[in-house]
């Protein structure tokens, strides 16, 4: 059973706002692909297990919980590592390009 998880806005960072207005057929999701979101501030990146299309739903399990700096955490107050959890295409989020300056 997956968790049910209230998922940051992704804001600006949304894959789906960008892909909104593209007219190109963008990448389907698939098993084993990493898609990251927001939780509580942190980035979340988790593998594929299943995509449901009819509702735009990835099924996946948590694979990496970062803070703003970068660092691994093991886990948040409702969500760690290898949890299950459902992700919809609206909550999906693209992860901050790091200048190396």
């Amino acid at each position: 059973m997956h968790r049910h998880i209230e998922w940051d806005d992704p804001g600006s960072a949304s894959v789906s706002k960008l892909f909104t207005n593209d007219h190109h057929d963008h990448a389907k999701i698939g098993n084993g692909d990493i898609l990251s979101a927001r939780y509580q501030g942190k980035i979340v990146r988790v593998e594929v297990e299943a995509y449901r299309e009819e509702d735009a739903v990835s099924i996946a399990k948590v694979v990496a919980i970062l803070d703003s700096q970068g660092h691994r955490l093991k886990g948040l107050e409702n969500l760690n590592l290898g949890d299950l959890v459902r992700l919809p295409d609206d909550k999906r989020a693209f992860e901050k390009r790091e200048d190396n300056d």
